[in-house]
């Protein structure tokens, strides 16, 4: 939870949440949450939360007495040791480093991080049946339990811009995610030129600044750097503003373990325009609109007929009704019966 307004931090906040909702009903205890000293005032109630302090590196007294520990993430760095009694669930979002053209070195540096979590797991859950293929032929699981539960959509805040926002000038096209070389956003600025009456606007932790220094190069090369707007990191009501008021959300990315911002944006009911890669068919469906590759002419084409679809069919209550299917109730519930599994 370092990064507030990134998918992972709403997975957590929002999953302990709902979790605890249902230990309530059930006359259970509280799950604990283990949080930086920036997030405490976060978890409600506040005794609902552990603070990570730099002395836990060495000691972690929190452990004590913990039957079940589940670490959120696969590069995650506290966990218990092996010879504890704690049972451990792992949720593995993505092995996307086997996705994005890196050097191999370092795809077998991550692979080696995530399977000694692994190791360490009593029971593993991946976020996406792709994720799950992808642990099974590249890690071994060891006959442990993997499950999958899809991420489920957290409540999204009133659409909203302060006086300080960016307000396009004009219908507009958003993105939203890290700005760095695996979103692809790039290829995207060829549909400004196309689409002369559009701005795109990309909202989201430059995560590579070079990555976004390149985008400003060829944005101005083409000449379209006038419609391209880098918001950096927005906060929630204005992701709720920019999903309501877009013309389409694309998302062009090479790997991705689920595709978080895509069920946000049809829960909006707008047209989604993403990849054909990775998880983002099983997330999108036939709800959405596919670039099978990334050259200018077959972008447009694909943008083209699917605003037309969009357009003329009632798809805009299709994606509100698919968006329904990834629900944060159904996913803690999950959750839950997992933790028990291990009791």
């Amino acid at each position: 939870m370092k990064f507030p307004n990134s998918g992972l931090y709403h997975y957590c906040l929002n999953m302990s949440e709902q979790v605890n909702k249902l230990l309530r009903k059930q006359q259970k205890p509280p799950m604990m949450m283990y949080v930086p000293p920036a997030e405490r005032l976060q978890i409600q109630p506040e005794k609902h939360h552990i603070i990570e302090r730099k002395w836990h590196k060495i000691w972690k007294p929190f452990l004590a007495g913990c039957k079940v520990w589940h670490a959120p993430f696969q590069s995650g760095r506290i966990i218990p040791e092996r010879d504890s009694d704690t049972r451990v669930v792992l949720t593995v979002h993505d092995l996307n480093a086997l996705h994005e053209g890196k050097a191999r070195e370092e795809q077998l540096r991550s692979l080696a991080h995530t399977q000694n979590l692994i190791d360490r797991s009593d029971a593993i859950v991946c976020i996406s049946e792709f994720t799950k293929n992808d642990v099974l032929n590249n890690c071994d699981v060891n006959g442990k339990p993997i499950h999958v539960i899809h991420n489920g959509l957290n409540k999204l805040s009133t659409p909203y811009l302060e006086a300080t926002s960016y307000r396009p000038r004009r219908p507009f096209l958003f993105g939203l995610g890290y700005v760095n070389t695996k979103k692809n956003y790039h290829v995207l600025l060829p549909l400004l030129l196309a689409n002369p009456d559009l701005e795109l606007v990309v909202a989201g932790h430059h995560d590579e600044p070079e990555y976004a220094s390149r985008m400003w190069t060829m944005a101005e090369d083409m000449g379209v750097s006038d419609r391209l707007y880098l918001a950096g990191p927005i906060s929630e009501s204005e992701k709720a503003w920019y999903l309501d008021n877009c013309m389409a959300f694309l998302h062009p990315s090479l790997a991705e373990g689920f595709g978080f911002t895509v069920v946000e944006a049809m829960s909006f009911g707008k047209p989604v325009f993403i990849s054909n890669l990775t998880s983002l068919p099983e997330i999108g469906g036939d709800a959405a609109f596919y670039f099978s590759d990334f050259e200018a002419e077959h972008m447009q084409r694909v943008f083209r007929e699917g605003m037309h679809t969009y357009n003329t069919t009632p798809l805009a209550e299709q994606l509100k009704k698919r968006a329904e299917n990834f629900s944060m109730e159904r996913s803690a519930s999950q959750y839950l019966d997992v933790y028990q599994s291990l009791l």
